[in-house]
């Protein structure tokens, strides 16, 4: 079967226009690497034209395959011990107030690349005191100490997805287990309860409505306070198809049902993602 045709509701004019030129020079500059590029992100040309970006770092390939990811998935080479304090440079030079850092999943790592994350924190803070920083990690791994690590650095915003529902795990994220990434977003909640957590799933992969919403309430009892919901786009042939395009009024309907379940911040739309708009969302 060939591509499948986006629907009106998610198509949009690509935007190269105002700051996007002044961010890409930067981040090339600063040989700093994006998930907006790296994962193909649908709204990186509204960020970058609008002077943001989410810093991918830890290396911009990953130790696992995950099936919907668009991130290069191949054995990564050595932490560049350079990259928190690049990192800091681009966020006080693009004068951010509040700035996403991602990462790549490092399995070769004894600590998954928690203290990377950690000292990148920290460069930022030295830096740029005033920024809040919302870092979205992987699991880890599990490993509390880890996890520790980096709530340890106090980030203003802890985000872990779960991505999809139990039932789609062994498809869409082999190598992940989705007890263990409730797990990391209850020990944060546990450990500093005033850093707001959060979570987000795409949509679209074959899930059902209870489905989603029995994650929600799941997200919920770990302490998760902010949620984003999107739908999955396919970067490539090579990676899973789109099993629906859910409407943008299923998308109305699940965040009704997240604010009735307690959610503080709920971001559900087709092109939402889990650093768009981030700061709107803590409120």
């Amino acid at each position: 079967m060939g591509a499948r045709r986006l629907p009106e509701w998610l198509r949009r004019p690509i935007a190269h226009g105002g700051e996007y030129a002044a961010v890409e020079g930067l981040l090339d500059e600063l040989h700093l690497s994006t998930v907006c590029r790296e994962a193909k992100c649908p709204n990186r040309g509204e960020c970058y034209a609008s002077g943001t970006a989410t810093f991918l770092i830890a290396g911009d390939v990953c130790t696992r395959g995950c099936r919907f990811c668009a991130v290069e998935s191949r054995h990564p080479a050595p932490l560049d011990p350079d990259e928190p304090a690049r990192v800091a440079e681009a966020i006080a030079r693009m004068g951010l107030r509040h700035a996403v850092i991602t990462m790549v999943t490092r399995d070769d790592l004894a600590d998954g690349a928690a203290g990377h994350v950690a000292a990148t924190i920290v460069a930022v803070r030295d830096r740029t005191p005033e920024v809040a920083i919302e870092v979205l990690v992987s699991d880890l791994r599990g490993q509390p100490e880890a996890i520790d690590t980096v709530v340890d650095a106090l980030p203003d915003v802890f985000n872990h997805n779960v991505e999809t529902v139990p039932r789609l795990y062994e498809t869409v994220r082999p190598g992940a287990d989705y007890r263990r990434s409730l797990g990391v977003l209850a020990r944060v909640k546990g450990r500093v309860p005033q850093i707001p957590v959060k979570s987000g799933l795409m949509l679209g992969l074959g899930e059902t409505h209870d489905e989603v919403v029995a994650v929600m309430r799941d997200l919920r009892e770990a302490g998760c306070e902010l949620l984003t919901l999107g739908q999955y786009l396919r970067p490539s042939a090579a990676h899973l198809p789109v099993a629906e395009f859910v409407e943008p009024s299923e998308f109305a309907e699940l965040a009704r049902v997240g604010r009735r379940l307690g959610f503080s911040g709920v971001a559900s739309a087709p092109l939402v993602r889990s650093s768009y708009h981030a700061a709107e969302l803590l409120g």
